[in-house]
């Protein structure tokens, strides 16, 4: 008996590797072979750090694969709860990334807890074969799951830790990855024209990437869908508050999806409060005048890019909104200063007023080489502006800064505006939903409409510092724009009185 028992303890750990063997093979699938894929990943694999970085396209992949892996195998080895998310692919395997392989998100469970925060990545779009091949080649996990890790570890509000994240640390954390490259829009198949003949170097440059790029899927606005489908079994349904959250393309997704996310979880049955965050995803329209109809790809605004990408996403906006204009101007609804009056949905919006990707579509990148007299004037400019569109909005935490971002950062809290940080901003707005949900009097003294007063970038005391990009080294406000080639002198600025020239701007600022 004892040689029979050491048989079947034999061929069931066979059976176990064999399954874990082709779950492992099964997450490894590639283009449109892997819309197969469904279900949870259970494998152990590398944590990847949720970093600043890893949400925005030009910031590169972002993250440390071995730092996490090593990280992750420590709390396990030490018998410990780790505070990593792990990747689940949506159970409905017709809703894809791009490339047809498998959507998903990743999750951070909290026993007992009645609220979730659901995270969607940013990362700006495609809009034409070009950009979408282009994108494909350069940025691969913005268009296909082929290659997610297992785990991911929050930074910011997405940390689980208290000392990081005091409010939501212990919320159900939901992160989303962007995948759809569509402003989070999207609904479905939209073919895109046959590729051009291609000619010398494009040739051989398309030999080393994927061909078969005719068509993509988008589905953004379907992914967020069947996520809260798939989080039914994990508790959803008996949530208190659930917080529809984003950064940059994400928080746009934000303002796009928050009412149909309300109205789903309306239909389910929940009791839920939905709310939504959206961070730096409050963009203005371009001020360059471009080519009609951008026929090159980087003479395209948001707009332009947003008008043309719509009918290839087969993209949707809401109702309200979409009402107020006639067809083919639906794009002015992906604009906050445009949608907001429209949505019913409560919104705190965290917006930096000189936000550096509002500046690259302007082509002012700043710590770069140059800068003209006329982006200075327009950077100057971009903040009144922001703030102007800002002020009938009711929850709102607005630096006089140039950054892009925040939320996911991991020194979050230490922004300020008028004393005040942006978690304790956030908290003070979850107190004043809650009071009136109970029909009770918000407390004083406790502020979440938050724009700086003060005129000029960096003006704010607790605003990011800012770095050369030839030399990483902090610089000042005065010494990168001398660095950039302005004449501070011709200016009206002092640039040997930092201290001087800075006073009038930060005495109304932080």
């Amino acid at each position: 008996m004892k040689i029979l028992g050491h048989v079947a303890f034999l061929l069931l750990l066979g059976g176990i590797w064999c399954q874990n063997n082709r779950n492992a093979k099964a997450g490894g699938k590639s283009k449109k072979s892997g819309a197969a894929q469904g279900g949870d990943v259970a494998q152990a694999a590398p944590a990847v750090d949720v970093s600043p970085g890893s949400t925005e396209s030009s910031r590169g992949t972002g993250g440390s694969a071995e730092a996490g892996q090593e990280a992750a195998a420590g709390a396990r080895t030490a018998g410990q709860q780790t505070d990593d998310m792990r990747l689940h692919f949506l159970k409905n395997n017709q809703v894809t990334c791009n490339d047809g392989t498998a959507a998903g998100f990743y999750l951070k469970e909290i026993r007992g807890s009645r609220r979730w925060l659901l995270f969607l990545e940013g990362g700006w779009c495609c809009y034409s074969k070009e950009t979408c091949d282009s994108r494909y080649q350069n940025i691969p996990r913005l268009m296909s799951s082929s290659g997610w890790p297992q785990t991911k570890r929050g930074s910011g509000i997405l940390s689980s830790q208290a000392e990081e994240n005091p409010h939501w640390h212990n919320a159900n954390i939901v992160f989303i990855p962007y995948c759809s490259s569509d402003v989070w829009s999207g609904t479905g198949l939209a073919p895109t024209p046959p590729p051009r003949p291609r000619q010398g170097r494009e040739k051989e440059r398309d030999r080393n990437v994927n061909t078969n790029t005719t068509e993509y899927t988008f589905m953004g606005s379907l992914i967020i869908r069947e996520v809260i489908k798939d989080l039914i079994p994990k508790g959803i349904k008996q949530a208190k508050v659930v917080m529809l959250s984003g950064t940059s393309a994400g928080g746009t997704g934000v303002l796009l999806n928050i009412e149909r996310v309300a109205s789903q979880l309306e239909q389910l049955g929940a009791e839920a409060q939905v709310r939504g965050l959206v961070d730096s995803g409050w963009f203005l329209e371009s001020k360059q005048q471009r080519p009609a109809n951008c026929p090159e790809t980087v003479s395209c605004s948001p707009e332009d890019a947003i008008k043309i990408g719509l009918r290839l996403w087969n993209g949707v906006v809401p109702d309200r909104c979409r009402q107020l204009y006639k067809r083919g101007e639906e794009w002015q609804c992906f604009f906050g200063h445009k949608l907001y009056s429209t949505l019913t949905t409560p919104l705190f919006v965290v917006q930096w007023l000189f936000d550096e990707e509002q500046l690259r579509v302007e082509n002012i990148y700043i710590g770069g080489q140059s800068m003209s007299e006329g982006q200075w004037q327009y950077i100057q400019n971009l903040g009144v502006e922001l703030k102007t569109s800002l002020r009938g909005v009711s929850a709102v935490f607005a630096p006089s800064c140039l950054s892009h971002t925040v939320i996911t950062k991991s020194n979050w809290m230490s922004f300020q505006v008028k004393g005040t940080s942006l978690p304790r901003a956030l908290h003070c707005w979850d107190r004043s939903l809650e009071a009136t949900r109970n029909n009770r009097t918000p407390a004083k003294g406790c502020p979440f409409h938050l724009v700086d007063t003060c005129q000029w970038p960096q003006c704010n005391p607790t605003c990011p510092a800012l770095v050369d990009q030839a030399t990483q080294q902090e610089l000042t406000l005065l010494q990168m724009l001398a660095a950039m080639g302005l004449d501070l002198q011709r200016l009206g600025l002092d640039p040997q009185g930092d201290a001087d020239s800075l006073a009038s701007m930060v005495s109304n600022g932080g």
